[in-house]
């Protein structure tokens, strides 16, 4: 008997070093809300088999999770992408047969998610934004400054980066014309001004002022709010996107992402805002080139779809 007990106990220690993670995890990510992911500037579903949110949906799905990635544009304004994510949303509900659905916005799939909630709060159970661009960023502000509204030169900036952004759209499969892209709306939407302006016209879940902590969790429009983000630039000299982080990185004065600043990042409840990531990391990317002493960033995914069910979300 006490053979056979040992003989079980190094079986299942075999199975559960070798069976898929579903097998043990169960329903852990299980919410009862579908969850959205939503892509920053120049973002998209998948490029090649690659995700944007490299690994994250297959892992959600393992541990329970029904995802979508949202289909929205990779370079626009957030009102724009906001309007992109509610005619997304109003398909997965159609889909799904849900009642709602748990935004989690990467970048500018922040403020994009929180217009969604804003506008349609009966749609959306909650918004957690990764890195979210809620108070502008710093590197917007540079390149915002070198270019005079309507010069040649702000038009010339315009037309190469939304044909780059079209090619992105091309490149995953999508018709550039569903999605149209405007690059120099979607800069002005990251700058610090135009984000206050957003805030004022969409205030649930943020903080009473920039770098404070007291942003609400539960919003006045019955929508739950979540935040966490990266507050390193330079993470892994095996991802050659490093050196161009570290440098944007230069335009802050505070820590930051790369990209957008850690205190830029709050809204609601702030899980954390100095994990050892930066702007790409916080989405398991390059490839999942991270920091090796740090949490493997697809897990703080699964961890707050847990979270999220927890609360019956």
């Amino acid at each position: 008997m006490k053979l056979r007990t040992k003989i079980t106990t190094l079986m299942l220690f075999l199975l559960a070093a070798v069976l898929p993670s579903q097998s043990w995890a169960g329903n852990y990510a299980k919410t009862q809300y579908p969850i959205v992911l939503v892509h920053g500037l120049f973002g998209f579903d998948d490029i090649l088999f690659v995700d944007y949110f490299y690994k994250v949906p297959q892992k959600l799905s393992r541990n329970g999770a029904v995802v979508y990635i949202a289909e929205v544009s990779p370079s626009n304004s957030t009102e724009v992408r906001g309007e992109q994510l509610l005619n997304y949303i109003d398909e997965v509900l159609a889909l799904s047969g849900a009642e709602k659905v748990n935004l989690i916005g990467h970048s500018h799939g922040g403020p994009t998610a929180r217009y969604a909630a804003s506008v349609a709060p009966s749609k959306v159970a909650s918004v957690t934004s990764v890195a979210g661009v809620n108070w502008g960023s710093a590197v917007a502000d540079v390149l915002k400054s070198g270019l005079t509204e309507g010069s040649v030169q702000e038009g010339t900036v315009g037309l190469i980066t939304d044909a780059f952004a079209n090619l992105i759209e091309l490149a995953s499969g999508s018709d550039p014309r569903d999605k149209p892209t405007d690059s120099v709306a979607a800069l002005t939407s990251l700058s610090t001004a135009g984000s206050i302006a957003f805030n004022a016209r969409y205030p649930e879940g943020m903080p009473s002022a920039y770098c404070r902590n007291d942003g609400k969790k539960l919003g006045e429009n019955g929508v739950y709010y979540y935040s966490w983000s990266g507050g390193r630039t330079y993470t892994n000299a095996l991802d050659v996107v490093d050196p161009f982080l570290a440098i944007t990185g230069l335009a802050f004065g505070e820590t930051n992402d790369g990209l957008v600043s850690s205190c830029s990042s709050h809204l609601g409840k702030v899980l954390k805002d100095n994990y050892k990531m930066n702007h790409l990391d916080e989405v398991n990317q390059s490839f999942g080139i991270t920091h090796w002493f740090e949490t493997n960033p697809v897990d703080v995914f699964v961890d707050q779809a847990n979270r999220l069910k927890n609360l019956g979300l």
